[in-house]
């Protein structure tokens, strides 16, 4: 008897210890919100989400979509920063925020991309999609066509400004991957979202998104707003190495996206990190080569891996180094031989390809008989 109560006791405190190990993280936080989704900039990793895939009418977020192309275009020297954009009649007329550029003006590339991204201006929108596709029915569908190569699977745009149209929908999920790209593919531009004001033709706008004041950390990224979307904001923010997206859709004032996307930046710096677990080029380790003039050839991760984890979790990682069989030379430098994965508490969290870090030339004819007849007897033990 006093021998199961010991062990009892012994259990408990055992688990006591292994719980108290383990980072606690509470419930994230509801929001007043149709939809709205937190993921890790980085891995792309879901830290919060509710009503994530529901289509929503994405009203002046529509503008992310806007830029993105425009600095694709610029990146491909299809259009530069410098060119004169001239304003047609339809981009003037164009109701709703405006940029409050006139019919013939000729516009900088730049300042029209300001005007979309600080301003919200539909005026501005309107004359970059003329300028880059001729008409904005024909840049609705690169649009479309650039959603699809994003993996938007749940997005159709109609118009380059998010004016009200039937069909024209989107999802949290779907902006969160938008607001990725715009991070990650153009730094150069990304860096406009972080502008408190912008001034054009003696008229100086603020910024819509108020976060821009409220939090150093945040730097983007785009606000939106029609009877039907509500308030929305996706925003982006930065904070001991670790970047976090916030999509906060259909909400009732301007002020409650502001406050409630903070909520969901809170939590995740609060309750969660991003961890590297290896730099691009690391050797992990060194396998055998047969054939080879060096005998061995040391592994590396093609890229940076990088895993959102519990803050404080580091000890719960591990990684798995697996090697397509044996191998022989000659082996490129780069060459992918396997792969690393990595798990958090047994669950697969990041997979990277494992390559060669340096090239194995395929040695003699002699040294490669010899290789082979160690080969064949060693398949016998």
């Amino acid at each position: 008897m006093l021998k199961r109560l010991f062990a009892c006791l012994l259990l408990m405190l055992t688990t006591g210890v292994a719980l108290a190990e383990q980072p606690l993280i509470p419930a994230p936080p509801q929001l007043a919100a149709t939809a709205y989704l937190l993921i890790d900039a980085h891995t792309g990793q879901v830290l919060v989400e509710h009503n994530a895939d529901k289509q929503v009418p994405p009203a002046s977020l529509t503008k992310m979509m806007t830029a993105y192309i425009v600095s694709e275009e610029i990146e491909k020297g299809s259009i530069k920063e410098t060119d004169l954009v001239p304003i047609s009649e339809k981009a003037w007329k164009k109701g709703g925020s405006k940029m409050f550029v006139k019919v013939g003006d000729k516009v900088p590339v730049i300042d029209l991309l300001r005007g979309v991204i600080i301003q919200s201006g539909n005026d501005a929108s309107i004359a970059l999609a003329e300028y880059v596709s001729g008409s904005e029915e024909v840049f609705a569908e690169v649009m479309n066509q650039q959603a699809e190569l994003l993996g938007m699977r749940d997005t159709h745009f109609k118009n380059a400004t998010g004016w009200p149209a039937e069909g024209h929908m989107t999802t949290a999920r779907d902006l969160a991957t938008l607001a990725r790209a715009l991070i990650n593919d153009h730094p150069q531009h990304y860096q406009l979202y972080s502008e408190k004001y912008f001034s054009y033709a003696g008229i100086n706008q603020p910024n819509r998104n108020r976060l821009l004041w409220r939090d150093n950390s945040v730097d983007g990224i785009k606000t939106g707003h029609t009877e039907a979307a509500g308030f929305c904001l996706v925003a982006s923010a930065q904070k001991r190495g670790m970047r976090l997206i916030s999509v906060v859709l259909g909400t009732d004032s301007d002020d409650k996206r502001a406050a409630e996307s903070q909520k969901l930046l809170a939590y995740g710096f609060r309750y969660y990190q991003t961890h590297k677990v290896y730099s691009a080029e690391d050797v992990l380790q060194s396998e055998r080569v047969w054939g080879g003039k060096e005998p061995q050839v040391g592994i590396a991760v093609e890229s940076d891996v990088f895993v959102t984890i519990p803050r404080g979790g580091e000890e719960s990682i591990k990684a798995d180094l697996i090697i397509d069989g044996e191998l022989e030379a000659p082996i490129q430098k780069g060459q992918p031989l396997g792969k690393v994965v990595v798990t958090l508490d047994g669950e697969t969290v990041a997979e990277v390809r494992a390559v060669a870090a340096e090239e194995v030339e395929q040695a003699g004819f002699f040294k490669r008989m010899w290789d082979a007849l160690k080969r064949f007897v060693m398949s016998f033990f």
